[in-house]
């Protein structure tokens, strides 16, 4: 069996165990009744809501950041770590965002790569150790995916987009 399909059982595994830890630790802490999807596809217009909107994922994989993005740096940051085949999340915009921001937050140091409508993104250290993407942003398409600096190390994480500054 391809090493591949074992990582993924794992990460599968794990990413399930976790959810429904961090489902009962944000019920009782945020008063929530349900939680922020996991892998979760987004699609937004100009005046989302809630805002922030987040989503949950697990980071990591065994693809360089350089081979998912053709490149090893960007003008927001190096394209390091290690990440899945497939994006983490897709986000489609159904408009134009003069201002639009992209923040994860995980216990560990996680990376960051988006690819859309202008171009390639990627980020490690955006906020701390968390990485992040603000700016303008056309409509359109984007895949997002969360790596982790170590190879094949899968880590919780939450993405959070906000219009706020």
């Amino acid at each position: 069996m391809p090493s591949t399909v074992i990582n993924r059982g794992i990460r599968l595994s794990f990413m399930l165990a976790m959810f429904f830890v961090a489902q009962a630790i944000n019920a009782v802490a945020d008063g929530q009744e349900t939680p922020p999807p996991i892998f979760g596809d987004v699609t937004i217009g100009r005046k989302f809501a809630p805002d922030p909107l987040t989503v949950r994922g697990m980071s990591g994989g065994s693809i360089p950041g350089s081979q998912v993005a053709g490149r090893s740096e960007t003008a927001t940051g190096p394209c390091t770590g290690f990440f899945d085949e497939k994006p983490d999340h897709s986000l489609e915009l159904t408009s134009k965002f003069d201002y639009l921001k992209l923040v994860v937050q995980s216990p560990e140091d996680t990376t960051l790569v988006i690819t859309g409508p202008g171009g390639t993104w990627c980020n490690d250290d955006f906020d701390g150790k968390n990485p992040g993407i603000v700016g303008e942003w056309l409509p359109g398409s984007y895949k997002v995916w969360i790596g982790s600096f170590k190879k094949d190390k899968y880590l919780p994480y939450s993405l959070q987009i906000t219009q706020v500054k």
